[in-house]
């Protein structure tokens, strides 16, 4: 996406503002999708987001100005604010009816690794039909989201959620529900630690991933010309690392646990990227480790905070966590993409990676992110 928005002649500054206009978009929209989602249920917000996402989709492979690609980014971060609550909520609830609610990080790490594998061969065909045109990958990435519409008419809401009294469930009494979740000791502190530091710097590593990787394999003698089908092999590496880690996302936990889990992530990841400026050939496997990190990680966040909210405006919560996520990366992108047109896109990774050290052993010294409950022996 990245280079077909550096082929329409767009600088990092303005890919940075449409990143940042996303994730705007996802600050003023995700309690409101989110209480949607609670209202009519998950699968009626999960059809409109996926319809929304489709047509946008479509729309940027045909767009060809910064003002255009502006506006459907502000639709495509609404699209994804019908679904980032409401999906992991419907999952969530449909888990606890057969009582296995304790399995969300497994189960949700096991689709997401099948989600992966799948992307690892799109992926592949995304790079070479990227090298006929750019607006390719986008037109095909439509069709396919939009044949997620006829699958999700064939799901049904969980019991869980249908026994609640959803019509009564006003806005005012949904915010209470965010607020009391937020107040929890250790949900503040792993909310600064995981949606604010952690999910805004990891972010950028997806936005100049693609510039990166070019000057990497122009570095090492790839043609202009080759760079296009090399990225989609990269992808497919970095889809199928991230599908296996995925895979095994309840053998990790039992392994490691979470608390160890999250104490250790941002300074393996932190430094990693300081690494990648430094010898700029570290820069694809640390993207591979990132890669392959982000989604286990995401999974045991999502069951670390689905554990402590009620069914009751589970999917508002969820959506307010992403909407803190999304508050909390405009200035890293604002920031990056400044920097990146003065230095490079590599020290702006950089000196993110020394923000997300640094901030995170002063959240560890002020308040553990983790409860002590969390403390999960190693197998």
């Amino acid at each position: 996406m990245y280079l077909f928005f550096l082929a329409q002649g767009l600088s990092f500054t303005q890919i940075a503002i449409l990143e940042a206009l996303y994730n705007l978009t996802t600050l003023v929209g995700e309690i409101p999708t989110g209480y949607i989602g609670d209202r009519v249920g998950r699968r009626t917000s999960l059809l409109i987001g996926s319809t929304l996402i489709a047509l946008t989709l479509l729309g940027i492979g045909l767009a060809s100005s910064f003002v255009i690609l502006a506006g459907l980014y502000i639709c495509w971060s609404m699209g994804y604010n019908f679904r980032s609550g409401s999906e992991d909520a419907w999952l969530y609830d449909t888990l606890t009816e057969d009582l296995s609610a304790a399995e969300f990080a497994h189960v949700r790490g096991r689709g997401e690794s099948v989600s992966l594998a799948v992307g690892a061969g799109a992926a592949i065909v995304g790079g070479y039909l990227g090298t006929i045109d750019l607006s390719y990958p986008w037109f095909v990435a439509a069709s396919v989201t939009a044949l997620g519409v006829p699958v999700l008419l064939t799901v049904e809401e969980p019991t869980t959620y249908e026994r609640t009294d959803a019509a009564a469930l006003s806005l005012r009494r949904t915010l209470s529900v965010v607020r009391k979740t937020l107040s929890q000791r250790n949900i503040r502190a792993f909310v600064l630690y995981y949606y604010v530091l952690y999910a805004a710097v990891t972010y950028l590593v997806f936005v100049f991933l693609q510039p990166i990787f070019e000057t990497v394999v122009l570095d090492f003698g790839a043609t202009q010309s080759q760079v296009r089908a090399l990225l989609g092999w990269f992808y497919a590496a970095y889809s199928l690392f991230g599908a296996g880690l995925s895979y095994y996302t309840g053998a990790i936990r039992a392994r490691f646990g979470l608390r160890r889990w999250f104490l250790w992530l941002p300074f393996v990841v932190g430094t990693a990227l300081i690494g990648l400026y430094f010898i700029p050939v570290l820069a694809l496997p640390a993207f591979l480790l990132i890669r392959g990190l982000s989604d286990v990680t995401q999974s045991f966040a999502g069951q670390y905070v689905n554990d402590r909210i009620e069914t009751t405006g589970r999917a508002t919560v969820l959506s307010a966590m992403a909407m803190v996520s999304g508050l909390a990366v405009v200035p890293f992108q604002l920031g990056s993409g400044i920097i990146s047109d003065i230095v490079s896109p590599s020290f702006a990774l950089a000196m993110a990676g020394g923000v997300l050290v640094v901030s995170s052993l002063g959240i560890l010294l002020w308040e553990a992110p983790i409860a002590e409950s969390e403390q999960e022996e190693a197998g």
